[in-house]
């Protein structure tokens, strides 16, 4: 049986869905595409360069003209790939609690998705690749041939990311994680333009009380 060439992943934030899409990306010798790496960016340009968050053209018009690149990783320091802004390396940036906030608000902007959709779909066509997000499977890639959707309550997953930032040395509350992740899921589902939804033919699992080994384990079952 041939290994499904493009692999659609969806599911909140913390859900375990890149993690376990880099796993299943480095057992079939794929790209990891993390798509929320872009608009991380977007938002960390941002913040960097006093955009008004709440002003979509200014954000639409930034996500427009800065250049972002997604590479194999060049450092063996954890990261699943190179996240690049105008070639400078932003990989760890992306994922600072500040950025965590806002990621949510501004990849609700209608034309900071349109600007990233497309550059994301021609990855996706390449074929080779697991493609990680919030929209893959309904929108950016719907012809995917293999769609998962990976959940977890909100408990689980505030409890994750928690782990993450402490074992990274940065600080944050199990309280602030908890509200900005429930901050997260409120917007990501009621957006406009491609809200969090489970694709109608996506294979559904939730990962509460499941180890990181356990879920890959039923996924790459699924190749």
């Amino acid at each position: 049986m041939l290994a499904p060439k493009t692999i659609a992943i969806d599911g909140p934030a913390g859900s375990g869905k890149t993690t376990i899409g880099c796993l299943l990306a480095a057992h079939l010798g794929y790209l990891c595409f993390d798509t929320g790496v872009m608009y991380r960016a977007v938002t960390l340009a941002a913040l960097k360069r006093g955009v008004p968050l709440d002003d979509s053209v200014a954000i639409t018009r930034l996500a427009e003209q800065i250049v972002i690149d997604v590479r194999e990783p060049s450092a063996e320091d954890g990261r699943s790939c190179d996240v690049l802004v105008d070639e400078n390396d932003v990989t760890w940036d992306i994922r600072l609690p500040e950025v965590d906030a806002h990621v949510s608000t501004v990849s609700a902007v209608a034309g900071v998705r349109k600007a990233l959709t497309a550059q994301q779909r021609r990855i996706g066509l390449r074929g080779n690749v697991v493609m990680v997000g919030r929209d893959i499977g309904t929108v950016v890639l719907p012809e995917a041939d293999l769609k998962v959707y990976l959940d977890a309550s909100l408990e689980e997953r505030a409890r994750r990311r928690y782990i993450e930032i402490i074992e990274r040395n940065e600080h944050a509350t199990f309280e602030e994680i908890y509200n900005n992740l429930r901050q997260r899921d409120e917007i990501d589902s009621t957006r406009a333009v491609a809200p969090l939804r489970i694709p109608a033919d996506a294979v559904f699992l939730n990962t509460d009380g499941l180890s990181i080994e356990e879920v890959y384990t039923k996924l790459r079952d699924l190749l």
